[in-house]
């Protein structure tokens, strides 16, 4: 799609030179984590996020293209292909400016236009349509026929003729199009007799907003009570103004002509002009929300797929119950299940005793190093109990959203066949305080539930756009080549599911890798593979100190001539700050390396294979377990657990999560959340409403600050807070991966919704 440079560039305003190397290497089969990360000298340093917008970009200049030349060739084999109209189609640059065009030639249905053309009418709508000052009885008197029988059945012809012309007048379409753009509002109201079965849409019973300030999670909120059957929806400007529009167009005159011509083209509008219009722009404020939901969706996935991981510890894992009993698994530091067992916390005493002394045998004999508590049904409860034993180990409570979609999944059948649900649902809670990106990797993303709507936008997208996300994460990060699992292999660049099986055969029969260049002896993974996949993998205490870092082996030669320039070999140049800090990268520029992929070399030798991800903490609630326990006015530590556009949901231990308003949140103006917080951030919120019955908590966070020129003082003791330190400033990259679609973007995302 390298012809498509010189149009993305201007697009997104990027050099074109770089434009242009990203869609080449596109085209040469580079996937986009390996692109930014080996090819910055190429690229001018691109990040991924701008690598993925080239590439969407591309496509649909492609589609574009394609659409055009798809309408150049229809209406040129019509014969009706002018000059005139090929200069506009040239002049076009949106799809729904091309389809303005089209729509005359388009192959259509029957038509009440296309009747009155058959039965000999058109004439007389023409005839109106100069509005000269005729007898417009008389002269509609004159094509009374078999099939028009009267004089208003040849006028109301007359005037379907006129209305498919103002419908299909590309002048027309653009200015009404321009009016929805600026004054349109999007109206809803409760339908007759649902006002019970929809309550909760009672926000939008009588509901109006213009569709330019309309925020996408209300616009999503107002299309699941309309696909629900609760609202009635409508989309468009004031109705006087769109007729003005057209008339100022087709209104010559003032007399009985120009009357039929008003008549025909207030018929358009209601009938043709503004369903059409309306069904367009309801479609592009869905694929705008749509957008800006999978973005927030995608950006918490990220956050929760860098969680800080506990590393390789054995762990105690417990996933907790009531009347079924607590399920305990021990697991060892590369998380084999050693043991499982079943104690009962929360009945008599004789079982509470016999419960601590399984607890104490687990850790004794496989040398438990932490405990993790999965915080669903019971879970603060379990956690008490055991840190009430004092077992001198730290306790974890471990979010376990999905981990019973996972018990079911194929991939858990596969690795633990004889075990039940609840077994694997123990494991998956202890490996997640491990690793959260190896486990939840396992995960369809959209099951982890950390995004809003996640259900009612574009699944294909959806999934498009998190398995982006999943791929880069992993790639982020690195992957153990030898203790991977096969979900986390798929998602290492250049990979996927089949030669993931692949790798994962040819080490459970060769044994662990111990070189980087064996992966070249697994079937079917060729050089080009290796190319795209080499520098994510890791091998531990490998023959080359290198494989465990994120060091390509295309730039091994260059490292060992580093070496060899300070008199020293491999393993002493590796992790030494001070010879490495003392390289003069400018030395080492070849064809094939330059300055940019030098200096990512230089940083990784300082700290090779480096976790980009932070270190985890232990976290405390306060002594509430549930909402009953919730008082207005109460101060409470809580955990950010997933984050919209309209504000953050908190967990304060409560199993019922309470919403920060985005307006509670910072004591400066904010508009987006995630401006000021991350997912699992720890906060101090202050209960302002409680709602028992609607299980609904209302939370503050600016509430437990004081005055900005004090609040460092009095930050609760090791929280951080989002009024305590300045306001982050997001990376260009994250910038533009949440910069909301405008109409225009969306309305070009639509190409697809046009037949041919």
């Amino acid at each position: 799609m390298i012809e498509f440079a010189q149009g993305v560039s201007a697009s997104l305003q990027l050099r074109q030179q770089d434009v242009a190397a990203v869609l080449q290497l596109l085209d040469e089969g580079a996937t986009i984590p390996f692109i930014a990360r080996y090819r910055k000298d190429r690229t001018g340093a691109l990040d991924e996020v701008q690598i993925q917008q080239i590439q969407d970009e591309a496509n649909l200049q492609k589609e574009f293209s394609e659409r055009k030349a798809f309408i150049e060739k229809t209406i040129t084999e019509q014969g009706k292909m002018t000059e005139e109209l090929q200069a506009k189609i040239n002049k076009s640059t949106t799809i729904a400016e091309l389809e303005d065009l089209y729509l005359p030639y388009k192959p259509k249905r029957k038509t009440k236009a296309q009747t009155a053309r058959e039965n000999g009418l058109e004439p007389l709508g023409l005839l109106l349509l100069e509005q000269g000052n005729i007898d417009i009885y008389k002269s509609a008197a004159a094509y009374i026929n078999e099939t028009v029988k009267t004089v208003d059945e040849a006028l109301q012809g007359a005037r379907d003729i006129i209305s498919e012309l103002v419908n299909e007048d590309a002048a027309v379409r653009a200015s009404i199009r321009r009016l929805f753009e600026t004054t349109a509002t999007i109206q809803s109201t409760v339908l007759a007799e649902k006002e019970q079965e929809g309550i909760k849409y009672k926000d939008y019973f009588d509901f109006s907003e213009p569709i330019s300030k309309i925020p996408s999670h209300r616009f999503l909120a107002i299309m699941r009570g309309f696909m629900e059957g609760v609202l009635r929806v409508s989309i468009g400007p004031v109705e006087e103004d769109a007729l003005s529009i057209a008339e100022k167009v087709f209104i010559k005159g003032n007399n009985d002509a120009a009357d039929q011509v008003r008549k025909a083209i207030k018929d358009a509008w209601r009938r043709l002009l503004h369903p059409s219009l309306e069904s367009e722009f309801r479609t592009a404020l869905k694929t705008k929300s749509d957008e800006e939901a999978i973005n927030v969706f995608a950006e918490n996935l990220r956050q929760l797929l860098l969680s800080a991981p506990l590393g390789s510890k054995s762990i105690l894992a417990i996933d907790p119950g009531y009347r079924t009993g607590c399920k305990v698994v021990a697991l060892d530091e590369k998380g084999t299940l050693k043991q499982t067992d079943l104690i009962y916390v929360h009945e008599n005493n004789f079982r509470a005793v016999d419960a601590e002394n399984k607890i104490r045998h687990l850790v004794k004999t496989y040398n438990i190093q932490a405990i993790a508590v999965g915080d669903g049904t019971a879970g603060r409860e379990t956690e008490q109990f055991v840190k009430k034993l004092n077992l001198g180990l730290p306790v974890f409570l471990v979010n376990e959203d999905g981990a019973s979609i996972y018990s079911a999944s194929e991939i858990a059948r596969e690795e633990f066949p004889n075990e039940d649900l609840t077994i694997r649902g123990a494991v998956s809670i202890g490996r997640r305080l491990m690793d959260p990106l190896a486990e939840l990797v396992k995960l369809e993303p959209k099951s982890i539930g950390v995004g809003q709507y996640q259900h009612d936008v574009n699944q294909v997208r959806l999934k498009e756009r998190l398995d982006q996300t999943v791929m880069s994460c992993v790639n982020t990060v690195g992957v153990n080549i030898n203790t991977a699992s096969k979900r986390l292999l798929g998602y290492v660049s250049g990979i996927g599911p089949t030669l993931a099986a692949n790798i994962i055969a040819y080490r459970d029969e060769a044994g662990k890798f111990t070189s980087r260049k064996q992966l070249m002896q697994v079937p079917r993974l060729g050089a080009k593979v290796f190319e795209q996949c080499a520098g994510f993998l890791r091998i531990k205490d490998g023959d080359n100190p290198l494989d465990g870092s994120a060091v390509h082996p295309e730039a091994y030669e260059v490292v060992a001539r580093m070496a060899k320039d300070f008199g020293v070999d491999l393993k002493k140049l590796i992790g030494n700050e001070e010879l490495v800090n003392s390289i003069a990268p400018a030395k080492y520029i070849t064809p094939q390396l330059g300055e940019h992929t030098l200096r990512d070399i230089i940083k990784e030798l300082k700290k090779p294979g480096l976790d980009p991800r932070s270190d985890v903490q232990q976290f405390e609630f306060a002594n509430i377990y549930s909402i009953e326990d919730v008082k207005v006015g109460m101060i409470a530590p809580g955990v950010v657990t997933n984050i919209t556009r309209f504000g953050a949901f908190i967990d304060i231990g409560v199993k019922q999560d309470g919403l920060v308003h985005v307006s509670e949140i910072s004591n400066t103006y904010i508009t987006d959340p995630a401006q000021a917080l991350k997912l699992n951030q720890k906060v101090m919120v202050k209960v302002l409403e409680v709602d028992v019955q609607r299980k609904r908590i209302a939370l503050s966070i600016k509430q437990t600050m004081e005055a900005p020129a004090r609040k460092e003082k009095h930050s609760a003791p090791g929280i951080k807070l989002p009024g305590n330190v300045p306001a982050k400033t997001p990376k260009k990259a994250q910038e533009a991966d949440n910069k909301p679609l405008s109409m225009n973007d969306a309305l070009s995302m639509l190409k697809n919704k046009f037949g041919k």
